[in-house]
C-alpha cells in the first residue's frame, strides 16, 4: 500500500520537485588516482572549460569514460569528485575518466540560442568535438574506445550525445535518468529543473514539443544504439528500505522523501519504458531496475561500479 500512495504522489510532484534532481545525501571522495586539473577552451561556448582527468595506468593509448554531473554541477568541482570514491575506484584502471566541472541546468546539450543567465551553451559540441582532442594528446586517449556517463539529468544527456555519436561511443550507462524525456509530464519536469538553475528551456529545446525537443528524448532515437553496449539503472521509489521516506512510518522525514523518491520513481517509469526499446533496437542492454534505490550519490556510486564491471569496461577492451 505505501508503494501505491508512493505512486499517487508523483504525478503532481515530478514537475514542482524537479529540482530534486540535485540532492545530494550520502558519500565522500577519496583521492588516490593518479590525476590533473586542466582548463580547456571552448571555441563554441567562448570560454575555458576546467576537466578533471583521471588518467590511465599504464600510460596511453587509453580508452576514455566521460562522466557527466547532475543538475546543479558546480562550475569549480564535479559532484562525481565530492560525494563518490571514483577516484579511488579508477585508481589503477586502464581508462582516462574526464570529468569536467560545470554544466549545472544544461542537459548537456547544444542550446538553440543564448540563455540570459546560463550563456552559450554548446556542451554537446564541447563533448564530442573539442574535447577529444585535448584528451588524445595529453592522456594518450585512443580515440576509439569511449564511452559516456551520467546520473539524473546527465543520464539524459549520455543517452543522448550516444544516439546523437553513435560512431564515437561505444558504451553509454545512465544512473536514475529520464530516456522518455519529450513524453508528457518527463518534458514539465525538465522544464521546471532548467528553471530552478536559471535557465529558459525555450532557449534550449524552443518550444515542446519542436524537433528539438524530439531530437533530444532518447527513446524515440533509440536505434541508434544499435550493438552499442548500454546500462540503464533506477530505483522504483519503494519506500520499504529506509523509514525515514515511508509516509506511514513515525520516523517518516517530508524533505528527504521529497529529495529522494517522487524523481526515483519518475526514472523507474521512464526507465522502464526504455529498455525494451533499446533492446528491440539491438542494443546490448545491461539494466539494474528495482524497487529500492533513493534519488542519493551512494546509490549511483554503487551503480558506476556495477556498470564498470558489466558494460563500460567490456565495451572498452579493458577492466
Amino acid at each position: 500500500m505505501a508503494i501505491r500512495r508512493t505512486r499517487a504522489l508523483i504525478v503532481g510532484l515530478v514537475a514542482v520537485l524537479a529540482s530534486g534532481l540535485v540532492s545530494v545525501l550520502a558519500g565522500t571522495g577519496i583521492a588516490h588516482a593518479d590525476s590533473a586539473v586542466i582548463s580547456v577552451y571552448s571555441p563554441s561556448m567562448g570560454k575555458d572549460i576546467p576537466v578533471k582527468v583521471l588518467k590511465a595506468a599504464g600510460g596511453g593509448p587509453a580508452p576514455t569514460l566521460y562522466l557527466l554531473d547532475g543538475l546543479r554541477a558546480p562550475d569549480d568541482n564535479n559532484g562525481w569528485l565530492i560525494e563518490t570514491d571514483v577516484e579511488n575506484f579508477f585508481a589503477g584502471k586502464h581508462v582516462n575518466v574526464a570529468i569536467p566541472f560545470g554544466g549545472g541546468g544544461t542537459f548537456y546539450s547544444d542550446w538553440l540560442r543564448d540563455d540570459p543567465k546560463l550563456g552559450r551553451v554548446k556542451w554537446e559540441t564541447f563533448l564530442t568535438k573539442e574535447l577529444p582532442p585535448v584528451m588524445a594528446s595529453q592522456f594518450g586517449s585512443d580515440g576509439v574506445n569511449n564511452a559516456v556517463a551520467g546520473l539524473s539529468m546527465s543520464g539524459t544527456s549520455a543517452l543522448n550525445l550516444a544516439t546523437h555519436r553513435p560512431d564515437f561511443y561505444k558504451a553509454v550507462a545512465s544512473y536514475s535518468g529520464y530516456p522518455t524525456a519529450s513524453s508528457p509530464g518527463f518534458a514539465q519536469g525538465i522544464q521546471v529543473s532548467v528553471a530552478q538553475m536559471g535557465g529558459n528551456s525555450l532557449n534550449m529545446w524552443g518550444f515542446w514539443p519542436s524537433a528539438a525537443w524530439l531530437r533530444n528524448d532518447p527513446l524515440l532515437n533509440v536505434g541508434a544504439l544499435r550493438g552499442k553496449s548500454v546500462y540503464i539503472s533506477s530505483g522504483a521509489g519503494s519506500t520499504a528500505s529506509d523509514p525515514t521516506v515511508d509516509p506511514d512510518s513515525d520516523s517518516f522525514d517530508p524533505v528527504k522523501f521529497s529529495q529522494t523518491v517522487p524523481l526515483e520513481t519518475a526514472s523507474g517509469l521512464s526507465s522502464s519504458s526504455f529498455v525494451p526499446a533499446a533492446k528491440a533496437a539491438g542494443a546490448s542492454v545491461q539494466t539494474h531496475i528495482t524497487d529500492d534505490g533513493l534519488h542519493t550519490w551512494n546509490y549511483w556510486q554503487d551503480r558506476l561500479h556495477e556498470s564498470w564491471a558489466s558494460t563500460l569496461a567490456p565495451a572498452l577492451g579493458t577492466s
